[in-house]
C-alpha cells in the first residue's frame, strides 16, 4: 500500500459535500486527496516520510477560490502607485498631505499617482485646484477604488492629452462645472482610461511579475488557493507563465483574457485557443469584456436614475452609461462563442445586465449550448425578471459579494434602501438552483473572502448597515460561493472546491471554528495555514 505524503489530523474537516459534511482527517499523495475520513482510516496511510499536521481541532476548508480579481494589474501598480485605500488613509486632507510631501522630492515632470481612493469614505473627491496645490506643478492622478473614475490636476489634464479633446471621448465623460464649463478634474470611464493608458504604456512583464509576488503572498494569507484573473493583460499572461517556469507561482490561475486590450482576444481566436486550454496551474477559462461600470461611482447602467447628492457636473437624470454599442458588443460575443471561448462580461445595474444578456442570448441562439457557463460578472442588481432570464439562459451570476462589505454603504446611498433586496440576491439564486460564486474584485475591494462570506450570512456592510436581510444565506451555502461554486464557474468542479478523494489538495486551516463563532467574528478570523497541492504555501 502506498503511504501518504501529508496527513492532516485532529481537525474539523468541512468537506463542503452535502452527503458527508464533516470528517476528522485527510490524507494527500502527489498533490491530490487520497482519503478523507476517520482517524483510523487515515492513520493507516502514514509512512516514515509522511508529513503530519496536527490541526489542534481547527477547522479545515477547501481552499478559497477568488473567482474575479485583477491580480495582474494590481501587481503592476503596487510598487508604482500610492495606496489610498481606507483605512490606510482616513480623509481627503490626509491624501492631499501625502501628495504634497511626495511631490516635494519628485524629479521634474514626474507623475504622482494614487489608487483605491474611496470618495464616500474619505470625504469626497479632491478638486482640480486642490490637486494643483498639492502637486507643486507635477501631474497628479487619483484613481477611484472602482477603477472606473479618477481625478486629475491641470498638469495631468494636459500631459494625458485630455485637454486636446474638443468633446468627451466615446463612452466616457469629462465632468465640467455647469456654470463655467471648465473641467472639475473628475474624469469617468473612457476619459479616465485615457490617463491610465498614458501611465501604463511602458509597463513590462517584469513589472507585473515583481508585484505579483507580493499580491500572491497577500492572497495566500487569506486562504486563497485559486483565482480567476479578470481582464488579464498580455503582460499578466506572460508573467504567470514566467513565474510558473521559475517555480514562483504559489497558487492556481484561471485566465479571463482581456477584451479591453486591443487585439488580444482576436489573437486567441486566430490561434484556435479555446476555453480549458492549460493545466491545473494556469488555464484559459474564457474571455471578458466590461460593458457596464460602477454603481458607487454613479456610472453603472440602471433603468432608474441615481439617488442622493449629485457630484458637480453630473447629469440631472443620471442612469449611468454603457461602454459599447449593442452591435459591436454582440459581434464580439458571437465571434468568441463561435471560436469555443466562454464569454464573461460585466453587468452591474439592471440595464447593464440586460445589455449583456441580450448579446449572450443572441450568441446562444446561434450556437446552442446548454452548458455554456457564460458569466455576468458582478451581477449586482438582479431583479426577479433578470433572475428568471439568467436561469432560462443557464448563465452564471458571478456575484461581487465583496461589494456588500466594502461598498454596501455606498450602494445604499446612491440606489436607496429599497433596492437592496435585489442586490446580490443569493438566497433567491439558491432557491432557483442557480450556481452563484462570490468574489472580491480585488484590488477594488479587500481580497479576504471571509468579508464576503460574513456579508452573505448577515447581509451587513462593514459599518453594520442592513442590505436586505431576506436574501441572507446559511453559512454552509455562503462557503460554497467561495469554493465549489467558484470551481464550477471555471469548469473545474471535478478537481476543486470540495474535500473529496481525487481532488487537488488545496486547503485553508482557520484559527477559529467558523461554524460555531458569533457571525460577527467571521471577517476577523485569521488563517492558520494555506496549503496548495499538499504543500504549505502560507503559515501564520
Amino acid at each position: 500500500m502506498q503511504t501518504a505524503d501529508l496527513i492532516i489530523r485532529n481537525a474539523k474537516v468541512a468537506t463542503l459535500c452535502d452527503a458527508t459534511p464533516f470528517v476528522d482527517a485527510v490524507a494527500v499523495r502527489d498533490g491530490r486527496i487520497v482519503a478523507a475520513g476517520s482517524p483510523a482510516e487515515i492513520d493507516a496511510l502514514q509512512g516514515p516520510a509522511t508529513e503530519i499536521i496536527d490541526a489542534g481541532g481547527r477547522t479545515v476548508l477547501p481552499g478559497f477560490i477568488e473567482s474575479h480579481c485583477h491580480a495582474d494589474i494590481y501587481g503592476a501598480r503596487i510598487h508604482r502607485w500610492a495606496d489610498f485605500s481606507w483605512p490606510r488613509v482616513t480623509s481627503k486632507d490626509e491624501v492631499l498631505g501625502i501628495i504634497a510631501e511626495a511631490t516635494a522630492t519628485l524629479e521634474d515632470g514626474a507623475w504622482f499617482v494614487g489608487f483605491r481612493y474611496d470618495d464616500m469614505k474619505l470625504g469626497g473627491f479632491p478638486t482640480m485646484e486642490e490637486l494643483d496645490h498639492a502637486g507643486r506643478g507635477h501631474p497628479v492622478f487619483i484613481y477611484r477604488t472602482d477603477h472606473h473614475n479618477g481625478v486629475v490636476n491641470r498638469a495631468a489634464f494636459e500631459r494625458s492629452g485630455l485637454s486636446k479633446l474638443t468633446e468627451d471621448p466615446p463612452f466616457g465623460r469629462i465632468d465640467r462645472d455647469p456654470a463655467t464649463g471648465k473641467p472639475t478634474g473628475l474624469v469617468r470611464e473612457n476619459a479616465a482610461y485615457v490617463v491610465v493608458d498614458e501611465l501604463s504604456k511602458d509597463y513590462t512583464t517584469e513589472d507585473f511579475r515583481k508585484g505579483l509576488r507580493q499580491v500572491f503572498a497577500e492572497f495566500l494569507q487569506y486562504g486563497i488557493t485559486s483565482l480567476h484573473n479578470s481582464l488579464t493583460h498580455s503582460n499578466g499572461i506572460r508573467a504567470f507563465q514566467d513565474m510558473r517556469a521559475a517555480g514562483e507561482l504559489p497558487l492556481r490561475v484561471g485566465i479571463m483574457v482581456s477584451g479591453k486590450e486591443p487585439g488580444l482576444v482576436e489573437s486567441y481566436i486566430r490561434a484556435g485557443i479555446r476555453s480549458g486550454f492549460g493545466d491545473e496551474w494556469i488555464r484559459v477559462i474564457g474571455v471578458e469584456w466590461c460593458p457596464d461600470c460602477s454603481t458607487t461611482g454613479r456610472t453603472a447602467a440602471y433603468y432608474e436614475p441615481y439617488t442622493g447628492t449629485r457630484v458637480l457636473g453630473e447629469p440631472e437624470h443620471n442612469t449611468g452609461m454603457l461602454l459599447y454599442s449593442s452591435e459591436d458588443f454582440r459581434r464580439k460575443v458571437m465571434e468568441a462563442t463561435a471560436a469555443g471561448l466562454v464569454v464573461f462580461a460585466d453587468g452591474i445595474g439592471d440595464r447593464g445586465i440586460d445589455f449583456v444578456l441580450d448579446a449572450f442570448e443572441a450568441a446562444l441562439a446561434a450556437h446552442p449550448n446548454a452548458d455554456s457557463r457564460m458569466r455576468v460578472e458582478h451581477s449586482c442588481y438582479a431583479t426577479p425578471a433578470i433572475r428568471e432570464r439568467m436561469k432560462r439562459l443557464n448563465v452564471i451570476p458571478s456575484s461581487a459579494t465583496g461589494f456588500l462589505y466594502d461598498l454596501g454603504d455606498g450602494y445604499i446611498r446612491v440606489r436607496g434602501e429599497a433596492a437592496m433586496k435585489d442586490m446580490w440576491p443569493h438566497k433567491s439564486w439558491k432557491e432557483m438552483g442557480v450556481i452563484a460564486p462570490g468574489h472580491s474584485d480585488a484590488p477594488i475591494c479587500h481580497p479576504n473572502p471571509l468579508r464576503g462570506i460574513y456579508s452573505l450570512v448577515t447581509r451587513k456592510t462593514d459599518t453594520a448597515q442592513s442590505l436586505g436581510p431576506e436574501e441572507a444565506l446559511e453559512l454552509w451555502d455562503a462557503l460554497k460561493a467561495y469554493t465549489i461554486h467558484g470551481a464550477y464557474a471555471g469548469r473545474e468542479e471535478d478537481i476543486k472546491g470540495t474535500i473529496e478523494v481525487g481532488k487537488l489538495a488545496d486547503f485553508v486551516i482557520l484559527e477559529e471554528d467558523i461554524f460555531t463563532v458569533d457571525p460577527e467574528r467571521i471577517p476577523h478570523i485569521k488563517v492558520a495555514r494555506t496549503i496548495v497541492g499538499g504543500k504549505t504555501a502560507y503559515q501564520a
